[in-house]
């Protein structure tokens, strides 16, 4: 008998080749897969996204029908226009509710009244403007505030959750100089409700905060210490330092509840989530001490931010 080892090594070889072509064919397909499950991925936030859109539409639409005033007439899409100083204005409407008690309606007035009082005040760059107020009616008023044509930080997150490292610095630096204008004042100004929301953007990109409804005034004659803060349990919990939750006894606060909001804000902008109680509703923040237990700040591995991102 004859052996003709030549044909083995052929047929071996050959056996070997198409291994390697059939694992480069599984290999391209897996990567085609992949492409395919990004794509889908990617269609799905859009569609996410879009869904976000369409329902806070919606509610505006209802909240449109439901209003006494949606059988007014409708003027320039529902911008208005200073006819005097030849801009847009954004017109926020304050309503009384008619079956309120009068201390309440008393009370909404004097709360009104105050954050006028202090807004009005404020001219920066990075705050918007408040330009007027007038009355409607006895049960409605009404507040003239600079017009804003692009999104607020909130809408800008959930259609780019993760923005690059410099771009939230950008956007970072800009509420600081209005926390900045607003602690170097005569009358220092804590805002004590920074969140996305409260965050707007101008049609060249210019971040201005808004809503002052809950910051405070601190007197000249508080200490370095700080001023007493009397109205506990409000403001929103994920942005709020330690010290607001101390319910043992009346806490001191200063415009470095602001400073604590910013950095949340500004990991938020990096990491896409809030650093303490993320995934907790706000009742659970409160119930289980989130913020007052919080001591160390968790960074995620990706994405890789600088470590002066980490440190400030």
């Amino acid at each position: 008998m004859r052996y003709c080892y030549g044909d083995g090594i052929d047929a071996e070889a050959g056996l070997l080749e198409d291994i390697l072509i059939h694992e480069e064919i599984y290999k391209s397909r897996l990567a085609s897969i992949k492409r395919e499950e990004e794509i889908v991925l990617r269609e799905r936030d859009h569609y996410e996204l879009e869904k976000g859109r369409l329902i806070r539409e919606m509610k505006r639409i209802r909240d449109e029908d439901g209003s006494r005033f949606n059988n007014f007439q409708i003027l320039n899409h529902r911008y208005a226009f200073d006819l005097v100083e030849h801009r847009y204005v954004a017109c926020k409407l304050h309503g009384l509710n008619a079956q309120w008690s009068e201390e309440k309606k008393q009370s909404y007035i004097r709360h009104a009244i105050r954050e006028y009082n202090i807004h009005k005040t404020l001219v920066h760059r990075h705050i918007v403007r408040l330009w007027n107020i007038f009355e409607i009616d006895p049960n409605t008023f009404c507040t003239v505030l600079e017009y804003c044509s692009g999104k607020d930080l909130d809408a800008v997150l959930k259609e780019t959750p993760i923005l690059p490292e410099k771009e939230a610095r950008v956007i970072l630096v800009q509420i600081f100089q209005g926390l900045i204008y607003m602690n170097r004042r005569a009358l220092k100004i804590i805002h004590y409700d920074l969140k996305p929301g409260n965050v707007l953007f101008d049609e060249l990109g210019i971040a201005k905060v808004t809503d002052f409804g809950l910051s405070k005034i601190v007197e000249n004659d508080v200490g370095s210490q700080g001023m007493e803060l009397t109205s506990q349990g409000a403001g929103t919990y994920w942005y709020l330092p330690p010290e607001c939750f101390e319910l043992s006894k009346t806490p001191l606060i200063s415009s470095k509840v602001d400073v604590w909001s910013a950095g949340i804000l500004f990991y938020q902008m990096l990491f896409s989530r809030r650093p303490f109680g993320h995934d907790q509703i706000q009742e659970r923040i409160l119930r289980e001490d989130t913020i007052i237990k919080a001591r160390k700040v968790e960074f995620p591995s990706r994405p890789t931010v600088s470590n002066e991102a980490k440190v400030g």
